[in-house]
């Protein structure tokens, strides 16, 4: 099955990133077993996936195969929850680099689908690196999540299942807030959705503040969520959110308030299209 049911939601948490530090907000996790710690709050608080980057013991963002395998090995003594790693990494690290947490068989993968402005950086992804990047993730065996930052991310997507580099049914993920990209608006993700391909599932990502009304209004339109500590870390303004599972708890409360469920991790599976990790 490739559609949620218009009662069905899936929440996913961002629960690290590569961008939020310590002097941020002192609830980020870092090591293995905070991830792993992190990544079961969320599941018990309604998410079923978890969107994953790894850091290094100082903190500092990294994609190097050994943490990432740490991270998931500790998530999965934990809970049951499908793991989505990041090939975006941090502005500034090579493809080659970014592309190591594939050789710890995470369920999903995200798969950046254009160069974007990041801020005052920019977060590279030409068409031969977003080639590359597809191919190495369809070697793995791994499902790509369709990560659209701009309107045109969407025609990059589509030129790639002409290549034959990715197939339906196809998991889109709207980042919307991005300093430098589209903004998150609520006119701009209707038009983003009147643009989505048949057989397709489609959530939104929201940065800062943007990020609970984004979901209601994803929630009302038949979308998944996607919330956490990487995108915001503000439970309300000036407040802290201890970690990302009360920001997972209020994006389900949202979700059930325009009548959607969130649903099991068997069920995400289900619609995901994924095999249960052995």
């Amino acid at each position: 099955m490739t559609h949620a049911r218009p009662d069905e939601i899936i929440i996913t948490a961002a629960i690290v990133g590569a961008e939020v530090t310590r002097d941020d907000t002192p609830h980020l996790p870092i090591t293995a077993e905070e991830l792993a710690l992190e990544a079961k709050r969320c599941h018990d608080a309604g998410a079923s996936v978890i969107h994953l980057h790894a850091r290094e013991p100082d903190g500092r963002a990294t994609q190097s195969k050994e943490r990432f395998q740490e991270a998931i090995d500790a998530i999965r003594k934990t809970t049951d929850v499908i793991i989505q790693t990041s090939t975006g990494g941090a502005v500034g690290m090579s493809v080659e680099e970014r592309l190591g947490p594939l050789h710890c068989k995470p369920d999903m993968a995200t798969l950046n689908c254009g160069s974007v402005n990041f801020g005052d950086e920019i977060f590279e992804n030409s068409r031969p690196q977003m080639r590359m990047i597809a191919e190495r993730i369809k070697k793995a065996g791994v499902v790509p999540e369709l990560e659209i930052y701009e309107v045109g991310h969407l025609d990059n997507a589509m030129a790639l299942a002409k290549e034959g580099l990715i197939s339906a049914p196809f998991h889109i993920q709207f980042v919307l807030g991005i300093a430098g990209a589209v903004g998150a608006r609520p006119e701009v993700l209707r038009f983003l959705v009147s643009q989505l391909p048949k057989d397709s599932t489609w959530g939104v990502a929201a940065v800062g503040r943007h990020q609970m009304p984004m979901a209601e209004l994803a929630s009302e339109l038949g979308g998944n969520v996607r919330v956490g500590l990487e995108d915001n870390i503000y439970l309300e303004k000036g407040v802290l959110a201890e970690g990302s599972a009360p920001l997972v708890a209020r994006a389900v409360a949202i979700a059930r308030s325009r009548g959607r469920e969130p649903v099991t991790t068997a069920r995400a599976r289900e619609i995901l299209g994924l095999v249960a990790h052995v």
